[in-house]
């Protein structure tokens, strides 16, 4: 048996949210601090986002672009899905990524409290005036603590859906198969339904089923606008960026109830994200992929330590997964759909090519 027979079954056609894919691997979202000052994707951020297409990537998600010119920026050369500038930018890559027989959708993100470079503003802002643990980070330019957000205000709630809406409408404009709401790695979403820095004690606040309101109502209102033959998934994960061990203090009760919710919003799929998405979620027991198939009931796109084709392949035989997403071992194999097929050696990461900073390098186009 050849390695592309081994792992056939990464190799089966599916669809997420009516979309088609011509096989289970995805690239996952990664900053890449690759813009221009303004937010306007780059040509040279077209020319990477084609090349996994171009190496049998059936789905490309973008790193996540700020909806806002407000307070959703979370770096310094940031792409934006804010205005028509960046629309007409970002076509460019869509169809790029479109010739090389790709399928792209873009991750909406706000940074909220973790921001660390807004051209717009110098405010940050948060579900509660609660100081981010550990520091900024260096790979994406920043450096330091960071600010005490000022706690969110109604109008604010209200304001940064409405920025989740017409980012995803303009996404639309500029030829993206779907969209997908980072709720995940410590940014606004999950800084609203994580305990720690949510103290707030109205609607969205206190419980956990208050707690994951705000991603609800973003899904929802998405959903609303954009219709619902175009798809709107969701990011979500219990680590972050600043906090790589976090897990939900309900355990498994916090995960039928999240995921529970979330489902409730009508989205086209979760992409769930964890240091090891073959490893139980919490001290034993189901991973969070498992958790969230078996809650939600919508497809689950899977990510974390996945490079080695039989853990990948782990979690869709065992119906965990419908999709994986590569990082690390998607920039060291840009092409790793097609070594696999062929039966090629896969290479290791080398983390020199995030240094000194996580932008998109001339050796990796």
């Amino acid at each position: 048996m050849n390695q592309s027979q081994a792992h056939a079954i990464l190799f089966t056609p599916t669809r997420i949210g009516g979309v088609p894919l011509k096989n289970r691997v995805a690239l996952a979202p990664m900053t890449r601090t690759s813009a221009e000052e303004d937010g306007r994707p780059t040509d040279e951020m077209a020319r990477y986002y084609a090349r996994f297409a171009r190496g049998c990537y059936s789905l490309v998600i973008t790193e996540g672009a700020y909806p806002d010119e407000a307070s959703s920026q979370g770096y310094r050369d940031q792409p934006g899905i804010a205005n028509p500038a960046h629309v007409e930018a970002w076509r460019r890559v869509v169809d790029a990524v479109h010739r090389e027989d790709g399928r792209i959708f873009i991750q909406l993100m706000h940074a909220g409290a973790l921001s660390q470079g807004n051209r717009y503003t110098d405010e940050t802002i948060g579900p509660s005036a609660v100081k981010p643990v550990g520091a900024q980070l260096d790979l994406y330019g920043g450096h330091g603590d960071f600010a005490t957000p000022r706690s969110m205000t109604a109008d604010d709630i209200r304001a940064v859906v409405d920025g989740f809406v017409q980012a995803a409408r303009r996404a639309r404009e500029a030829g993206f198969d779907g969209v997908e709401i980072h709720g995940a790695n410590g940014y606004l979403l999950d800084q609203f339904l994580s305990d720690y820095t949510n103290q707030r004690t109205d609607e969205y606040g206190g419980s956990t089923e208050n707690r994951v309101r705000f991603l609800v109502e973003v899904i929802g209102a998405v959903r609303a606008e954009v219709g619902d033959g175009y798809p709107v998934g969701i990011r979500i994960s219990q680590g972050k960026v600043n906090d790589y061990d976090h897990k939900w203090a309900g355990g498994e009760r916090d995960a039928e109830l999240i995921f529970t919710r979330i489902a409730s919003a009508g989205p086209a799929f979760i992409h769930i994200t964890e240091y090891d998405a073959t490893r139980p979620a919490f001290d034993a027991g189901e991973t969070l992929a498992e958790l969230a198939t078996r809650h939600a009931r919508v497809p689950v796109i899977a990510n974390g330590q996945l490079g080695a084709p039989e853990r990948a392949e782990s979690l869709i035989a065992n119906g965990h997964a419908e999709v994986i997403t590569l990082g690390k071992s998607a920039l060291a194999n840009p092409d790793w759909p097609r070594r696999v097929m062929a039966g090629e050696p896969i290479e290791e990461f080398d983390f020199s090519v995030l240094q000194p900073q996580a932008n998109i390098k001339e050796h990796e186009l």
